[in-house]
């Protein structure tokens, strides 16, 4: 069971801030913040054997994935910040707009193909949403039925 609340997240990605500010951090780093309880919500049916792929701003949804505290925040520390991976957990991010959707496209057309049992998430920004690379791996992924759920993160702008 997943215990992160909208102020805890909150209070990681504030402690991510102040190292970042304190010139601890010295590569980019990408905050999210307002989009807390969604993700919340959406991480309830997010299964442990489930893949999630993600985007440059992906902190709350390595931690809602199951990653634990500590290896998101070594990984932020080592200058990672904007490309997260944890095999071990399914995650998996880009720092490219849309690079990772094909990624995950094709990870749900190979659960199909072997018959597993696995869901792939993918979450992409608005601004990715509008890319070929979206349309196609959408229309792709309904047309075949594939184990996949892309989910749209609009930031407001």
């Amino acid at each position: 069971m997943n215990t992160w609340t909208v102020e805890s997240l909150r209070a990681f990605e504030e402690e991510v801030r102040e190292i970042y500010l304190q010139g601890r951090i010295r590569a980019p780093v990408h905050l999210s913040r307002g989009n807390e309880r969604q993700l919340i919500e959406i991480f309830k049916s997010v299964g442990p054997n489930d893949w999630v792929f993600s985007t440059y701003r992906s902190h709350y949804h390595a931690l809602l994935k199951g990653v634990p505290r500590e290896q998101v925040m070594a990984e932020i520390l080592e200058g990672h910040s904007i490309h997260l991976e944890f095999p071990g957990d399914r995650f998996f991010t880009s720092a490219i707009v849309a690079g990772q959707i094909p990624i995950a496209l094709g990870t749900a057309l190979g659960i199909k193909r072997r018959g597993g049992t696995e869901h792939v998430w993918c979450f992409c920004g608005d601004m990715a949403s509008f890319t070929g690379t979206f349309r196609e791996c959408l229309a792709y992924s309904r047309g075949f039925k594939l184990p996949i759920t892309f989910v749209t993160e609009c930031n407001g702008m």
